[in-house]
C-alpha cells in the first residue's frame, strides 16, 4: 500500500486559511452583486412595496450573509498575514534596498506579485475598515458618521471592494500552481487509499 502524500503542518495551515479566505471571499463577492442589483435602504427605502429577493433570499438575509462572510474574511486575513509576515518584512526591506540602490531589481514576476499584493492589502484594509464602520454604526443613509457621511463610506466600501476583488483574482492566478498542487495533496491525504 503506497504511503499517503504528506503535507507539512505549515502548508496545511496556509492551505486551510487560504481556503477560508477563498470561500468567504466568494460569498462576499456574490452577495455584493445582490446589493448592486437591488440598492436601497431598508426594504428599498421609501417604497414599502419593495421586496427584492434573489434565490429566495430577502434583502436582510443577503445583508447577514454579506456581513458575516466579510467578518470571516477579516478574521482569516488576520491569520493569513502573520503566516506570511517574514515574506512581507523581507520584501519591504528589499524594496527599500532597491530604492536606495543597495541591491538589484526584482524580476518581472516578483515585481508583479509584490504590486498585486500591495494593492490587495490596501484595498482589503479600506474594505474591512468601511465594512466595520457599517457593522458598528447602523443608521440611515444621510446620517453623518465618523469622518464622513454614510454615503461616502458606502462609496469607499464599494470601490475598495471592487479593487480588492480584481486584485484577489490576480493574486489567485499568480499562486494557481501552489493552489492546485497543495489541494491535490490535501485531497489525496483525506481520501482512502486502495
Amino acid at each position: 500500500m503506497p504511503a499517503k502524500p504528506l503535507v507539512s503542518p505549515q502548508t496545511r495551515n496556509n492551505w486551510s486559511i487560504a481556503s477560508l479566505l477563498f470561500v468567504s471571499g466568494v460569498l462576499v463577492f456574490f452577495s455584493s452583486f445582490f446589493f448592486l442589483l437591488f440598492p436601497g435602504g431598508y426594504e428599498g427605502g421609501r417604497n414599502p412595496a419593495y421586496r427584492a429577493e434573489l434565490l429566495s433570499m430577502s434583502h436582510a438575509t443577503w445583508d447577514i450573509l454579506h456581513t458575516w462572510a466579510g467578518v470571516t474574511m477579516i478574521a482569516a486575513a488576520a491569520l493569513h498575514i502573520p503566516l506570511h509576515w517574514a515574506w512581507i518584512v523581507t520584501m519591504a526591506k528589499r524594496v527599500v534596498n532597491i530604492s536606495l540602490g543597495r541591491c538589484e531589481r526584482m524580476n518581472a514576476k516578483g515585481q508583479w506579485n509584490l504590486m498585486i499584493d500591495a494593492v490587495l492589502a490596501l484595498a482589503a484594509l479600506l474594505t474591512a475598515l468601511s465594512g466595520l464602520y457599517f457593522l458598528f454604526t447602523p443608521g440611515g443613509q444621510g446620517q453623518a458618521g465618523l469622518l464622513w457621511s454614510r454615503p461616502v463610506w458606502d462609496t469607499l466600501h464599494t470601490w475598495a471592494g471592487v479593487v480588492m476583488a480584481a486584485a484577489s483574482v490576480l493574486h489567485f492566478a499568480i499562486h494557481w500552481r501552489w493552489v492546485t498542487q497543495v489541494t491535490g495533496k490535501m485531497w489525496r491525504t483525506l481520501l482512502p487509499q486502495t
